[in-house]
């Protein structure tokens, strides 16, 4: 191996005077406000215009309002629209969606009222006639066409989905057995009974939940979780090598 001598690199680095420019202010010759930088911070209001009917992730950008470098020319500065949860309506596109709370009399027998406050502050009114076999049902869904947010660069309008929420009376409302007898008289009665030899007259709990349901057993389907996994079906399969 034949010994070699000490070795010798060169690096540019940049100049710490001129910060790689070429140009050096005298003191005397340097701006006031910027000291020779050649920028200098300052706030300044933009106004930001969102378009009727944008949605999560739009992007708003306002040409060359981004930080400036000498020498180059000024970037955007991008906006990337984030929706606020609304209390009272959840947005897919263009349509809306809400909860439509109602009292078990109102199911049974229609109503004629304003059931929310839109987001431009209108009343919704919903005249809900009582017909024969026609009765309102928890979860069923309303759907009120043109209610819903407008369509970007169109003047038209997605739709309202209503989703119904009964709301049943208070334990002790027909603590009155006349009150009671009339429902049973008025609502439809009970199926056939169901014809057995032996009767076991069982406890039971109120209230109960499913988290107890198959607990401590391992069983996928404990919780009242009952997934229907594809890959639990399949036949053997040949092992690889």
């Amino acid at each position: 191996m034949t010994p070699q001598g000490p070795m010798l690199a060169q690096e540019t680095t940049e100049c710490s005077a001129c910060k790689g420019e070429g140009t050096v202010f005298k003191e005397k010759d340097r701006c006031k406000k910027c000291k020779g930088e050649k920028t200098i911070e300052e706030k300044k209001v933009l106004e930001l215009y969102i378009p009727r009917g944008s949605i999560q992730g739009d992007r708003i950008v306002l040409a060359g309002e981004a930080d400036e470098s000498p020498g180059q020319e000024p970037g955007d500065l991008i906006f990337e629209l984030h929706e606020v949860e609304h209390e009272t309506f959840h947005r897919a596109g263009s349509d809306l969606q809400a909860e439509l709370h109602i009292t078990l009399a109102e199911a049974l027998t229609g109503f004629n009222r304003v059931v929310l406050t839109h987001l431009d502050g209108r009343g919704i009114s919903l005249n809900v006639l009582q017909t024969p076999n026609q009765i309102l049902r928890p979860d069923q869904i309303l759907k009120v066409p043109g209610e819903g947010m407008p369509i970007k660069r169109s003047e038209v309008m997605g739709d309202l989905y209503l989703i119904v929420k009964i709301e049943f009376p208070e334990d002790g409302h027909f603590e009155n057995e006349a009150v009671a007898k009339k429902l049973r008289e008025l609502l439809p009665g009970p199926k056939p009974a169901i014809q057995v030899e032996d009767i076991d007259e069982v406890e039971f709990e109120r209230d109960a939940g499913l988290e107890g349901f198959g607990a401590g057993s391992g069983d996928p389907r404990a919780g009242g979780e009952w997934e229907d996994d594809d890959d639990e079906h399949e036949g053997p399969q040949c092992a690889q090598q």
